[in-house]
C-alpha cells in the first residue's frame, strides 16, 4: 500500500487535486479500483498536509428483472473500518438498460445514467468533487481509442471541472498501474464485488486492452511512452503544475498485464 500511497500523493500534487477542507465523494463500485483509491484516500487524509474529507457512494445497479441487486454488506463493513461515511443508491439502470431498452451497445448510456444518479446524491449533500478510479491503463487504452475509433488524439483529463454540475471530477490513481492495484487488492483481502454486467469482458475496451498488451510485448515500453506523450504534448489539461514538473518511472511497478475479464 506504501507504492499506491507514494503515487497517489504525487498525482493528486501534480495536477492541485486536493484542496483544503475539501469533501471528496468516492464512486464505490465494489471493483478493485475504486476500493483501492477508497483506502489510498482514507488513508492519505491522516498525513497529508491538506485536510478533506472522504465519504463513499455505492450505486446499486439493481438486476434486468428488476428485482434486488448486488450484496454491497462488505463494501459497507469496509468503509465503517476505514471510518469513511457510507451511502447505498439503489437505482433500477440495470433493468432500464437491457431489459426495457435492450442496448446492444450499453456502456455510454449507462455511464451517464451512473454519473447523474451519483452528481444527483453529491448535491444534495453539498460535495462538489468526486474520486474517479481511473488508473494509468485506463488512461493509455483511452487514447488508444479515441485514435483508433474516432481519428483524434483525446484522454479524459486527470481533474475536469463540470459547468452544469459544479462538480469537480479528480483521478488520483492515473500513476498507479492495473497490475499494481490488482496485486494491493489481493494482498489487503479488499472486499471485492463480481460484476454482473452482461457487457463485462466484452467490450471495445477489453479489445483495446488485448491490442495495447500485443503491441507492449512487441515494443516495450510502449505504455510509458504513450501516457508520457500524453503529459508532454500535453493533451488539454494533462501537464502537471510547472513547478512540480517530475519525470514518471519507465513502467509504473508490476505492470505486465495478462488479459482477464474483471471489474
Amino acid at each position: 500500500m506504501n507504492r499506491i500511497l507514494s503515487l497517489v500523493r504525487r498525482c493528486v500534487e501534480d495536477y492541485d487535486m486536493i484542496q483544503p477542507n475539501d469533501r471528496i465523494a468516492v464512486g464505490v463500485s465494489g471493483g478493485k479500483d475504486s476500493l483501492v483509491l477508497l483506502t489510498a484516500l482514507a488513508k492519505l487524509r491522516e498525513f497529508y498536509p491538506v485536510p478533506f474529507q472522504v465519504e463513499a457512494f455505492t450505486l446499486d445497479m439493481g438486476h434486468a428483472d428488476g428485482r434486488e441487486g448486488m450484496d454491497f454488506t462488505p463494501v459497507a463493513q469496509f468503509c465503517q473500518e476505514l471510518d469513511v461515511p457510507y451511502t447505498l443508491l439503489p437505482s433500477e439502470i440495470h433493468h432500464i438498460i437491457f431489459d426495457l431498452r435492450k442496448e446492444k451497445n450499453p456502456c455510454s448510456m449507462c455511464a451517464k445514467m451512473r454519473r447523474g444518479a451519483l452528481h444527483n446524491a453529491m448535491q444534495q449533500r453539498g460535495i462538489h468533487k468526486i474520486a474517479l478510479g481511473h488508473h494509468y491503463d485506463d488512461a493509455v487504452e483511452t487514447l488508444f481509442m479515441s485514435l483508433i475509433f474516432e481519428g483524434r488524439l483525446s484522454c479524459f483529463q486527470p481533474v475536469t471541472w463540470l459547468d452544469r454540475t459544479q462538480i469537480s471530477q479528480i483521478r488520483p490513481l492515473l500513476y498507479c498501474g492495473e497490475n499494481l492495484i490488482r496485486h494491493t487488492a489481493q494482498r489487503l483481502n479488499l472486499p471485492v464485488v463480481h460484476n454482473p454486467c452482461p457487457a463485462d469482458g466484452n467490450t471495445k475496451r477489453q479489445e483495446i486492452k488485448e491490442l495495447i498488451y500485443q503491441l507492449n510485448g512487441r515494443y516495450p515500453g510502449l505504455k510509458s511512452r504513450a501516457f508520457g506523450a500524453m503529459q508532454r504534448l500535453p493533451l488539454p489539461a494533462w501537464g502537471p503544475v510547472e513547478h512540480r514538473r517530475r519525470p514518471l518511472p519507465e513502467e509504473p511497478e508490476d505492470l505486465e498485464f495478462i488479459p482477464e475479464n474483471e471489474n
